[in-house]
């Protein structure tokens, strides 16, 4: 990338700016001319290139740079800069780092305000470091004036700890101080509330919301109320919603309706679903793959397999992800098809699915739970050399089953198998197998050349 000419500090921001790789890009940044003579960076290029190694995740690098442009006295350091800085922290779940990083701000000739404040209240929230949140948010009065964004946060952090009455004081507090409440601080109230089942308080708060602050509630608001009356089974409830947002002309997205559809079959009513379904196509909303898994869901509920591997291959221009192969195969292995449930599983490569940890775990139990202990340990394999955990109670009745059963060549294969590949051969393995094996009438010798096999693993 470097050139014989000259590179001016306007040319070296236009290349970093085009280069997409961003190895690259720094290692044009610390080289920008072959000679390397002193070079004049500008502000945008410490921008630009922080930026890119930050979202890159190459950390390392970024902390280079960002050190460079510490000691470059002649810039005084953006703060939106700085608060990329700690989001790319709060990304890699380094809350210490964007501590540190908002800390130093004023070491970077750099006033920090309350834009950098919630950076770090929000990166904080991003790790789930709650008591550390509660002990900065205690310096929200150095900031003035203040703004409902920092509110919204600490509401959102009391609702992911499951305080609720918290969350409610916060906004109560907001308004004593003359903060008024914007669209986000009524959504983030809303889905937290319909996510803990207190519906009115919802309700109420989107009336507030119309008839105090003249807010239109937006289709999100009005979803998440239609989720929570379909979790308590108030369908009426949910339609009444549905057509409030027709008035409204708000037009109803593949969320709206996916939850309705949903619903509906869970209710087993599903003429009402296939209607909603066809009012869905003709309105112009696309299915997504959560209509896919939707339908999907309903077909296995009947034992419908041939409707949900139509699903599987694809509907309306779109096919489902690993939450729909899952379904299928969870529901193939409850009918006892144990192959046909295997043999999907061995396909899904090939219909650009990637079995994920749940893939695994579902087709292992279903096949222990079928006795069919071959199949299940060449999964069992497979699953740990993916890395994937198995659940340790289903393990146990997989070894259980085997030393039961007396077969203890396959037992010596996965006994050695959960040895080599990490830490799985625990203490409630070997009790279930010595508790297993010492209660045989007739004691072989097989079971002592295991317990020989693996002492040299």
């Amino acid at each position: 990338m470097a050139s014989s000419k000259p590179i001016s500090p306007f040319r070296l921001s236009s290349l970093l700016r085009s280069q997409p790789d961003p190895s690259l890009a720094f290692q044009l940044f610390l080289n920008p001319t072959p000679q390397n003579p002193p070079f004049n960076y500008s502000l945008l290029s410490y921008d630009l290139i922080i930026t890119k190694l930050g979202r890159a995740k190459m950390l390392p690098q970024m902390e280079l740079i960002l050190q460079q442009l510490h000691n470059d006295t002649r810039h005084r350091v953006p703060e939106p800069l700085l608060c990329h800085v700690i989001s790319f922290y709060a990304r890699a779940r380094l809350p210490s780092r964007a501590i540190q990083t908002f800390l130093s701000i004023p070491s970077f000739r750099c006033t920090p305000t309350l834009k950098s404040f919630n950076s770090l209240l929000t990166a904080l929230l991003t790790c789930r470091q709650f008591q550390t949140l509660t002990q900065f948010s205690s310096r929200l009065t150095q900031f003035v004036p203040l703004n409902p964004s920092t509110y919204n946060i600490l509401i959102r952090a009391s609702f992911v700890q499951g305080n609720v009455n918290r969350a409610l004081e916060l906004f109560d507090e907001m308004r004593i101080k003359g903060l008024r409440p914007n669209n986000i601080t009524f959504w983030t109230l809303i889905h937290g509330l319909c996510k803990n089942s207190r519906l009115h308080e919802a309700f109420r708060m989107k009336n507030l919301m119309l008839e105090e602050f003249k807010l239109k509630p937006c289709v999100s608001v009005y979803t998440n109320l239609i989720k929570g009356v379909c979790e308590i089974g108030e369908l009426d409830w949910a339609f009444r919603i549905k057509d409030e947002m027709d008035r409204k002309n708000l037009r109803l997205d593949a969320v709206v309706y996916n939850t309705l559809i949903n619903a509906l079959f869970k209710a087993g009513r599903k003429e009402d679903a296939l209607r909603v379904l066809e009012e869905m196509k003709e309105s112009g909303c696309c299915w997504n793959s959560v209509t896919c898994n939707v339908m999907i869901g309903e077909f296995c509920r009947e034992r419908n397999f041939e409707e949900a591997y139509r699903i599987l291959d694809g509907v309306e221009g779109v096919k489902p992800d690993v939450f729909g192969y899952n379904m299928v195969i969870g529901g193939l292995c409850r009918e006892g098809k144990w192959s046909e449930a295997n043999d999907l599983f061995q396909d899904m490569p090939r219909r650009k699915c990637v079995p994920d940890v749940v893939t695994y775990r579902t087709l292992f139990d279903g096949l222990c739970r079928g006795m069919q202990f071959q199949e299940a340990a060449v999964v069992l394999d497979e699953m740990l050399f993916k890395g994937y955990v198995p659940l340790s109670k289903r393990l146990n009745e997989f070894v259980g089953a085997l030393c039961k059963e007396g077969n203890f060549e396959l037992l010596s294969t996965v006994l050695s198998g959960l040895a080599s590949k990490g830490d799985f051969c625990d203490e409630s393995i070997w009790n279930v197998v010595v508790s297993m094996v010492c209660n045989q009438e007739k004691l072989a010798v097989e079971p002592f050349q295991i317990f020989d096999a693996l002492a040299v693993v």
